[in-house]
């Protein structure tokens, strides 16, 4: 069973996996989503994140569509009050100049439409989805200020900042008192590990923002479906991962995992967000799943309990990263 996590130095309880939606809509039907979110409810879950353009990307989807689907789910299921919710601001939601970005003007008009698909009055966290270098962070924040004092958000996040870039929204909103980002999400897995341990890691950890991280099985390739000499999977993702991760060091990552992952008679997906779980600082992994199965899978991984000569290894063997 899940345990649950401060979002950072807030005192906001979520559970240490989060579910993420962007497959819903496009690799997972309505029906299948349903019935993997009342798994990820009955083993503990409660925290639930989506965002705005899920999505848009897959023909003849405008975007909105994870949203909405969530938004049913929870007026069928009648738990809105047990769920911490969160979506995300930035991307493009139509054809008019001001339909994408972070001014004022759009954010102010993407928290309504959100609320809308949702079916919600609130959503528990609101998240800038990338940064956007055309807008001054003052007015990001103080419209970010306007949702969260109007009682449209509990809390507000960021989502693919630089170090740099977070530090300085950190300033802006002390300076100014407005509200603060109190949650991260990154890339970042035992795949893809630089990025994040260089400047965010020490970052967050000594201003209390919580991380959220995103893609924690690196698109599949910590799942242990990608192998040495073996053909690529059927998967829309498999020539990205083949580019990315598939190297000497990849496999021999792969390989460790397999051992680790067989001693503690677990699956190379759970022993890769165990390594995770087990990070400092980190609040919740965000996992995706297409049906109940899969969710169970990566489920287990908060039963696995690594030893710290497990983790020496892993982080000896994800240097690269």
């Amino acid at each position: 069973m899940m345990q649950y996590r401060n979002l950072g130095r807030t005192g906001l309880k979520v559970s240490e996996l989060c579910m993420g939606t962007m497959q819903f809509g496009w690799t997972t039907d309505e029906q299948h989503a349903f019935e993997a979110l009342d798994a990820f409810v009955e083993d503990g879950g409660n925290f639930i994140d989506t965002a705005d353009v899920y999505t848009s990307w897959f023909e003849g989807n405008p975007g909105g569509v994870a949203e909405e689907i969530i938004g049913r789910w929870m007026k069928a299921r009648g738990n809105r009050d047990q769920i911490v919710l969160a979506t995300k601001v930035r991307g493009r939601m139509g054809d008019g100049a001001n339909d994408a970005g972070l001014s004022r003007k759009h954010i102010l008009e993407a928290i309504e439409a959100s609320l809308r698909r949702l079916q919600v009055d609130y959503v528990d966290l609101y998240q800038v989805h990338s940064d956007d270098p055309e807008v001054q962070l003052e007015e990001t924040l103080d419209a970010f200020d306007t949702v969260l004092q109007s009682g449209l958000t509990r809390y507000v996040g960021a989502s693919n900042y630089k170090a740099w870039r977070l530090m300085q929204a950190l300033w802006v909103s002390d300076a100014n008192g407005v509200a603060r980002f109190d949650s991260l999400q990154p890339n970042y897995s035992l795949a893809h590990r630089s990025e994040y341990e260089s400047d965010l890691e020490p970052l967050c950890l000594q201003f209390g923002v919580g991380v959220i991280p995103y893609s924690p099985l690196a698109a599949g390739f910590l799942t242990g479906k990608y192998r040495r000499g073996q053909p690529l999977p059927d998967s829309g993702r498999a020539e990205a991962v083949k580019s990315r991760y598939m190297s000497e060091e990849g496999f021999t990552l792969i390989e460790l995992l397999d051992s680790i992952a067989k001693a503690h008679e677990a699956t190379v997906a759970q022993i890769s967000l165990a390594w995770l779980l087990a990070r400092p600082g980190i609040t919740a992994p965000i996992t995706s799943a297409n049906n109940v199965q899969q969710w169970r899978d990566l489920a287990g991984s908060v039963d696995v309990k690594l030893a710290a000569q497990d983790i020496q290894a892993l982080d000896d063997a994800s240097a690269w990263a």
